[in-house]
């Protein structure tokens, strides 16, 4: 502890060896607490003069009006766009968002993040999610305040409540789209798959097309980027391409586009491609991009009305937003 500020929570925990929730049981004289740890813990909070800040008091007798936000530290189309999305839908309530960043989540890392929001009076915490771990730690990490996951494909438990939108329902919608022009050939060029988006996208792929009797295509896997979809674009022109493909991102669907034109191919003459984002440039490439449209603002309205009702103890709408499939110039009948 630095002799410069004052004893936090985190620091009484660490003194005590107990967690920083065991230490806001003690101060807010709250249950679950054997009469051995809550001396120990007064004992030290008496010893390094630890006073409750006022953000923390106003939080047990009115409102602070902050929540804070744990969100992955990718630069990517998608967590940046739902970062924006649920701070600007936060100020629209009435509401600060304290933002923290992570690249490498950890429990402790987790912990100790939920430990500093609660010392500065928070009433809730998103968490945006997209990767896997950072969507299981934060899962694992109990919280003594209302914590709301966006996590795609992942389901709510106890103390913990998981919303996103339906991004394999959205990756349906695209394949489905591709099966009803008539194409049975539809390869997969697909995401990170450390990324729950990359798995749901991938699930909805294969479910679509065995729904209509399909069997799945090629399956080639990228990391989001426009390069990774430049060089298995050029790997499926050397091998032959498909009658069609649904791109995982728009970003990878640029790469593979160029690809296919470098080789003096076409799209959709050659290939129909369908993506995934809706990306500001998808209407703006050549052709156009048919893509799924996700639906940033409706995430985070809904995310912080899920939020306020747990805050509030008001029961809660967890159904998955839904995105839109955009038909543009990209794909066309087999």
């Amino acid at each position: 502890m630095s002799r410069n500020r004052p004893p936090s929570l985190k620091d009484v925990a660490r003194e005590a060896g107990v967690s920083f929730q065991t230490v806001s049981r003690v101060i807010n004289d709250g249950p679950r607490v054997s009469s051995d740890t809550r001396a120990r813990v007064l004992e030290v909070i008496a010893r390094l003069g630890y006073h409750r800040n006022d953000a923390a008091r106003a939080l047990k007798t009115s409102r602070s009006r902050t929540i804070g936000v744990i969100a992955d530290a990718s630069p990517r189309f998608g967590p940046v766009s739902t970062l924006t999305a649920v701070e600007s839908a936060a100020r629209e309530a009435g509401y600060t968002a304290l933002v923290t960043t992570m690249s490498h989540p950890s429990r402790d890392l987790v912990a100790d993040t939920l430990g500093d929001f609660m010392e500065r009076g928070v009433e809730g915490v998103v968490v945006i999610a997209p990767r896997v771990d950072l969507a299981h730690v934060a899962q694992e990490t109990p919280s003594e305040i209302p914590v709301v996951v966006l996590a795609p494909g992942e389901a709510s438990q106890p103390g913990m409540t998981v919303f996103y939108e339906d991004q394999e329902l959205g990756a349906r919608l695209a394949v489905r789209h591709l099966v009803e022009l008539g194409h049975r050939d539809v390869a997969h060029l697909a995401g990170n798959q450390e990324w729950l988006d990359g798995q749901v996208r991938l699930r909805g792929w294969e479910a679509e097309l065995r729904v209509h009797g399909i069997e799945p295509g090629a399956l080639r896997l990228g990391d989001w980027s426009g390069d990774s979809g430049y060089e298995i674009g050029r790997e499926m022109v050397a091998q032959g391409l498909p009658g069609a493909v649904f791109v995982a991102s728009d970003l990878m669907a640029l790469g593979f586009v160029r690809a296919v034109h470098e080789a003096g191919l076409s799209v959709p003459g050659d290939v129909s491609v369908v993506s995934f984002d809706d990306n500001e440039f998808a209407p703006q490439v050549h052709p156009p991009l048919t893509t799924v449209r996700q639906s940033f603002g409706v995430v985070g309205s809904r995310c912080m009305e899920i939020l306020l009702a747990l805050i509030s103890g008001d029961d809660v709408d967890t159904t998955p937003a839904v995105p839109e499939l955009v038909v543009r110039q990209s794909t066309r009948r087999a």
